[in-house]
């Protein structure tokens, strides 16, 4: 008897296929409609703290439940808790779009449950995502060192944080010649010595924290007018703290702060270090996905010397949470870094050298099948549909700039290059804070702020799939309308 039926009298129910069928196409039709009705609902939650808790039951239920009653339970409790991230008037934080073919590949995934942690447990899993990360490099514009075909390669993290964490256990596995995994954490971390901008992520921090190697051994470098990491300053720092008997060996680029979508410029960054053998890491988070535009290419200048890079089309590419994309260009050191070979692992393909098991390449031993729902977009929209939403967005932030610009309250505080604009009232804090918590009060929109020269600061990214000019039109005229 399948699996999928009932198991006996005292076993459990599993749902049969027809009842999958049929639940399934009432999950398919909720999502669609959410989809159809998203931009109904206001855009931020403003329920309380506990009180979506306080609507759940205590305890599972006894015995089991039909599946409508936990789709009742969607509209009516957690439904209110939700903020929307896919409404077109979300711009909040950073762009976190999705589709119908992400959608559709997460649902191949679930689907068929692959544990991709090794080539034998399911080669099309790893061989999919191989060809997938070759696919987008090429898509980008990156140098040939990052494809699979080279030396390095790419993978699928779950996000820019998990990269940057890879990213800095190679970095730390090269520079200790092999020996940082078999070192104390004093021994490990002790004399290395990290290096970002002020502006940088604090996956950054976090990322030394988990290696072992402490906060107190990043070294945060003072920014230009333009929030720009300074080159003279990073190789001062790193100069002093060789001098000092410490050992650089991890840089962190920013190609697009989050506060302020500032570029730390990698050309003017690669001297220092190559001078201390520094792993050179190059974080573009959301910005990358401009780069499968050619005219935008110009953020990846220098990228050609980065030992690593990273974006996540989890953001700006259509393609759902959790899907970072990572590229390095000596594999061995992220292995060496990262296997740890058990007898229970042990298969002919690993042994034979000749395939790629993406368990070295992360911190888990597990993994899912994320390349489905990436290839699923490059395969639905293609290039040129993935180009056209880039250009949209991207054209209507320098639109809102230029409507900044003519309302003499309010001034641009950051270069806008592309779909994200950083702005204030030049009444000060209290002002900007104030038209912030209003027009987020209404429900219409969604803005978040930041803190750049010392002041608070308004910050609108435009990147959500269904944002159209006419969202952006009104998210401005509601913000001039909130301003004294």
């Amino acid at each position: 008897m399948s699996a999928w039926h009932y198991a006996g009298a005292m076993g459990p129910k599993h749902m049969t296929p027809d009842e999958f069928r049929r639940h399934g196409y009432a999950v398919v039709d909720w999502v669609a409609r959410y989809m159809e009705q998203v931009e109904r609902y206001p855009v931020k939650t403003s329920v309380a703290p506990g009180a979506i808790m306080d609507a759940l039951p205590k305890a599972p239920p006894e015995h089991g439940e039909p599946f409508e009653a936990l789709l009742a339970d969607l509209d009516e409790v957690l439904m209110p808790g939700i903020t929307h991230w896919q409404s077109p008037n979300f711009f909040a934080y950073f762009p976190a779009n999705t589709s119908g073919a992400s959608i559709l590949g997460d649902l191949l995934c679930s689907g068929l449950a692959v544990q991709g942690m090794l080539w034998e447990t399911s080669p099309a899993c790893t061989e999919l995502e191989t060809s997938v990360l070759d696919w987008t490099a090429k898509l980008l514009g990156l140098p040939e060192r990052f494809l699979s075909t080279s030396a390095g390669g790419g993978v699928i993290q779950d996000s820019a944080s998990s990269a940057t964490l890879c990213a800095v256990l190679a970095a730390r596995e090269r520079t200790l010649a092999g020996e940082g995994n078999r070192l104390g954490l004093a021994d490990a971390g002790g004399g290395l010595v990290a290096y970002a901008s002020s502006q940088a992520h604090s996956s950054v921090e976090k990322a030394l924290r988990i290696a072992g190697i402490g906060s107190a051994q990043l070294r945060l470098v003072d920014v230009d007018a333009r929030h720009s990491i300074d080159p003279e300053a990073l190789a001062t720092q790193m100069r002093r703290d060789a001098d000092a008997g410490l050992r650089p060996f991890f840089m962190s680029a920013t190609l697009g702060s989050t506060a302020s979508g500032a570029f730390d410029s990698l050309p003017a960054v690669v001297g220092p270090c190559k001078l201390h053998d520094v792993w050179l890491h190059a974080d573009a988070a959301m910005f990358g996905a401009a780069a499968c535009c050619p005219e935008y290419r110009w953020l990846h200048q220098g990228v050609e010397q980065a030992d690593s890079y990273c974006f996540n089309p989890h953001k700006w590419m259509l393609t759902g949470f959790d899907c970072d994309c990572f590229w390095v260009a000596d594999r061995q050191a992220l292995i060496g870094a990262l296997s740890i070979m058990p007898t229970y692992l042990d298969n002919a393909a690993t042994a034979s050298g000749e395939v790629i098991d993406y368990r070295d390449w992360q911190v888990p031993l597990g993994r899912r099948f994320r390349s489905l729902k990436l290839w699923a977009v490059l395969r639905y929209y293609g290039v040129a549909g993935l180009q056209a939403l880039i250009r949209e967005h991207v054209a209507l932030a320098q639109e809102l700039a230029t409507w900044i610009d003519a309302d003499e309250r309010f001034e641009i505080a950051a270069p806008h290059p592309l779909n994200l604009v950083c702005f204030r009232h030049r009444a000060g804090d209290a002002a900007n804070e104030s038209i912030m918590e209003e027009v987020n009060g209404s429900g219409a929109l969604y803005i978040t702020h930041c803190e750049l020269d010392g002041r608070f600061t308004l910050r609108l990214c435009v990147g959500q799939a269904q944002t159209n000019r006419g969202h952006v039109e009104r998210a401005w005229h509601a913000i001039a309308a909130a301003a004294p």
